[in-house]
């Protein structure tokens, strides 16, 4: 088993997540960054010790006080008693645990059934409504990751829910008879529409014309000129496209997709997100974030999947034709990697569909609804956490409702490094 070199950006980043995290406990970050509980709690002291700050010692024992030994009776007996209760207090411990990750197991099991992809917080919250009669709703919420006030808030909303569903209809037949007549309507003009025709009651709001139109799939026509996001090299190699929209493989470490996408943080700012994803597992292999989006940003990601897998050579990369990947500086790094660049036509987001899905799924789920984040590092923490969560915990359709690398183990293990 090859003893794993963990970056020192991650370990920095593993130890921001952990202090960062309300309630966080080392057991818990660890399992979910894949590293053993020692490896963390390490981090953390060192990390603390150069901030010159004291280690944190523990309490005295239980029916003690401070400063006094926690075996009073001297000799041997008194001491392998005081070890005798410590092993059992341990042993109850464990045994805990063990039933606590029996029962989040069970729950994960049947929550994959039951979210078939469409892992969103309503469906977190009917999945807990289904199921408080078998398990506590206090532990279903743990497991899921949501809060409870939360979910009994959404419970009690449910007839308000249910009438604003039938509003929502009724609003939504209308707009359906208007663009009858005009199929050219947006939202703005259905909302003057609307108004006109019931010049009496209360008027309709444009943001939920808007959003009844977006529920309901209505949409009038839009004429607009195509916007062409990626800019190519001019003086970069051709190169052809071997995915063909492929997006499989046959095993792991074979065939990789990759893309540039934009995070926005506070001030207007931006941070940039590359990206390598392995086909065979969708596994998130190498990432590189940064807040420039020049050619280092993709070859950084390249060398963290090398790090990551060890050797890339034979392996195909697929992109898009920006100028990043179009340089002649990347297409370096992959001859020297014995890596065989791939590229869809230029200004078709199709032939890299599946990089552009991933990075859609992750602004989506990270952003929540908000236009930006907070700042840098608030950006930086979120991704980490996503991006770790979505490599060995998330579950996948595809992959039989597995994580990446669960999948990964149980179909090739000689894949999937361990950390010692």
């Amino acid at each position: 088993m090859a003893m794993k070199n963990y970056p020192e950006e991650f370990k920095a980043d593993a130890v921001a997540l952990y202090e960062s995290t309300p309630g966080a406990t080392i057991k818990g970050i660890a399992r979910d960054l894949g590293v053993s509980r020692e490896t963390l709690r390490l981090w953390v002291r060192r990390a603390a010790e150069q901030r010159g700050q004291a280690a944190v010692t523990a309490g005295p024992a239980a029916g003690t006080t401070p400063g006094e030994p926690a075996v009073r009776s001297g000799g041997r007996v008194g001491q392998l008693e005081a070890r005798v209760a410590e092993l059992e207090a341990a042993n109850a411990r464990l045994e805990a645990d063990k039933r606590k990750l029996a029962t989040e197991r069970e729950i994960l099991r049947k929550a994959a059934k039951y979210f078939g992809g469409r892992d969103d917080l309503v469906s977190r919250f009917q999945f807990v409504a289904e199921h408080h009669p078998t398990y506590s709703v206090k532990r279903l919420c743990q497991v899921l990751e949501i809060n409870r006030s939360s979910y009994y808030k959404w419970r009690d909303g449910a007839a308000g829910r249910a009438a604003r569903a039938r509003a929502d209809a009724g609003l939504a037949a209308r707009i359906r008879a208007l663009l009858k007549e005009d199929p050219a309507l947006g939202s703005p003009r259905v909302t003057t529409e609307l108004r006109k025709t019931d010049p009496v009651g209360p008027p309709v709001n444009h943001k939920r014309v808007a959003r009844v139109m977006r529920e309901h799939g209505i949409a009038g026509i839009r004429l607009r000129r195509r916007v062409r996001t990626t800019v190519p090299d001019p003086s970069g190699q051709k190169v052809a496209d071997l995915i063909k929209r492929d997006f499989t493989a046959p095993a792991p470490n074979r065939r990789y997709v990759g893309d540039i996408t934009y995070l926005p943080i506070g001030g207007g700012q931006f941070l940039y997100l590359a990206t390598v994803i392995d086909l065979y597992s969708r596994r998130l292999v190498g990432w590189s974030l940064a807040d420039h989006m020049r050619t280092e940003l993709v070859t950084d990601a390249l060398q963290a999947a090398v790090a990551e897998r060890g050797s890339l050579a034979g392996a195909i990369f697929h992109s898009d034709h920006g100028a990043q990947y179009g340089s002649k500086d990347y297409a370096q790094l992959c001859g020297r990697l014995q890596v065989t660049q791939s590229m869809g036509a230029v200004g078709t987001s199709a032939d890299n569909a599946l990089a552009e899905s991933f990075n859609a799924t992750l602004k989506r789920e990270t952003l929540a609804g908000a236009p930006a984040f907070d700042d840098a590092r608030a950006c930086r923490l979120a991704v980490f956490r996503w991006i770790t969560r979505y490599n060995l915990r998330r579950p996948h359709s595809r992959l039989g409702n597995q994580s990446p690398i669960d999948y990964e183990h149980e179909t090739d293990p000689a894949t999937l490094r361990l950390a010692a």
